[in-house]
């Protein structure tokens, strides 16, 4: 077994691993990139680049087959299932291609293949073949989808999102268990493409919304256009030759029995944390196995461990994995000096028709006394003029300073719209500020200037009470 030396030695090649190595390498540490799997990052491979070029291709098919409306008539939306999937995997592959580049021209001995375990807080033994010393270690393992026990004899018949970016023709039917990000998304582009499609989710939630208004509008959209089923129970599952046969029911109606090519687990991720020997560590777990770790310095408390990435669970975005790497490289360079990262506005969106999209502080977090304001996208202008007036956005502000809290959106273009707002979170513009800003006409964001609007009337006192003189 070979010996190896180093300040910060990094578990895993994915976007908080590359972060890690990268802000460690500028604060002068020795390190070394340790990874057991394909190169390539979870959004290149089988997350944020393939899905979008899956309902890029989706968006295409909707609006030749929605051309009516205005006025254009088109003589065939055929989809090629094939030639779909094709592109997808060509410009997939090219995506990861960049990534593995990097990783190649690393030097040879900066760089690691083989499953890490640990020996100690300080030490870990690669693949069998190398024993590797650390100062410090940052834990970017990312995460992997769940199967559930009562799917898994289902066989080849119950994918995740990883199996469908391998799909060399599009199926005839798929039923997708979750209506989170990847069920939303996935489950509205294979409709879209002429798969016969199902959406089931066992509670409220959509896409991950919580304030009520904007689900509700979110909810009516999509039923316009999905097979979608919240509150739904799966009451069993079973293999019939080469489909899949469910049962379920939802509130108030009566148990549903269909079939379908395949079912897809949407239904959440689970984090790379097993057969890693934190036994030989001094990290505390919880009963989930999760290591009890300070979210600011993503330091697993009394150790010169890092957790870093999807792997915490926390917040599974690409710009938060790379916060996460650049924090946890940083302070693991530093250690024990370690110091609270700096954070950016939290952001995220899903990219449905409508789209949605927070931004800020949600719903939920909100002071009890926080203004609200909103907009429906029924009759905004250029939302009506592209036929995409569907969904609501909210606007949230501090009843008492005016400075703007946050937002939850579904509506045309929210990518657009989420950025500007997260921008102005992040500067803590107040709503007055933000009205003073120059809105073009027409345009969706004229949409956001109503919502201000109604926000800034809220944050107005209210008029003091008029007194009555009766006379005699």
């Amino acid at each position: 077994m070979k010996d190896l030396e180093v300040d910060v030695a990094v578990i895993g090649a994915g976007t908080a691993g590359l972060s890690a190595r990268r802000a460690a390498l500028k604060e002068g540490a020795r390190t070394v990139l340790i990874e057991d799997g394909p190169y390539g990052t979870t959004c290149a491979r089988v997350g944020c680049m393939p899905s979008k070029l899956l309902i890029a291709a989706a968006e295409v098919a909707h609006t030749v087959g929605h051309a009516a409306p205005f006025g254009i008539r088109v003589a065939s939306s055929a989809v090629d299932g094939k030639a779909v999937m094709a592109r997808v995997r060509s410009e997939r592959d090219r995506f990861v291609s960049f990534v593995v580049r990097d990783v190649e021209r690393m030097p040879e001995h900066e760089k690691l293949r083989g499953r890490a375990r640990f020996v100690s807080d300080t030490e870990l033994d690669v693949g069998g073949h190398t024993r590797v010393k650390a100062r410090s270690i940052v834990i970017a393992t990312g995460t992997r989808p769940n199967i559930p026990p009562q799917y898994q004899a289902l066989g080849d018949r119950a994918i995740v999102n990883d199996d469908v970016f391998e799909w060399r023709e599009l199926p005839e039917s798929v039923v997708v268990i979750g209506a989170g990000v990847i069920g939303l998304e996935l489950g509205q582009a294979l409709s879209r493409l002429g798969v016969r499609t199902r959406i089931l989710q066992r509670s409220r939630r959509l896409g991950g919304l919580q304030d009520p208004v904007v689900l509700n509008g979110a909810y009516a959209a999509f039923r316009q256009e999905l097979d979608l089923c919240l509150e739904a129970a799966i009451l069993g599952v079973r293999r019939v030759g080469e489909e899949v046969e469910i049962r379920y029911q939802a509130p108030g109606t009566a148990e549903v029995i269909e079939r379908f090519q395949y079912v897809l687990l949407a239904a959440g991720r689970t984090p790379n944390l097993d057969d890693l020997g934190f036994e030989n560590t001094n990290a505390v777990l919880s009963e989930r196995g999760m290591p009890d770790y300070d979210a600011a310095t993503l330091q697993i408390r009394g150790t010169p461990l890092f957790l870093a990435g999807d792997v915490n669970g926390v917040l599974p975005l690409l710009h938060e994995a790379a916060d996460d790497g650049r924090i946890a490289g940083r302070n693991a360079a530093r250690f024990p000096n370690v110091e609270p990262g700096v954070r950016r506005a939290p952001m995220s969106i899903v990219f449905s028709d409508p789209q949605l999209a927070a931004v800020g502080l949600r719903f939920t977090e909100l002071p009890a006394d926080a203004a609200v304001g909103e907009v429906d996208f029924n009759d905004q202008g250029r939302s009506r003029i592209l036929l995409k007036n569907r969904g609501k956005l909210r606007v949230y502000a501090d009843r008492k300073t005016g400075v703007f809290l946050g937002a939850e959106m579904a509506g045309p273009f929210m990518e657009h719209m989420a950025h500007l707002l997260a921008w102005a979170v992040q500067q803590e513009l107040t709503v007055q500020k933000m009205l003073a800003m120059p809105f073009y006409h027409p345009v969706v964001e004229e949409g956001l200037r109503t919502a201000l609007q109604h926000l800034a009337r809220e944050l107005q006192p209210a008029p003091a009470p008029q007194s009555t003189t009766f006379g005699s």
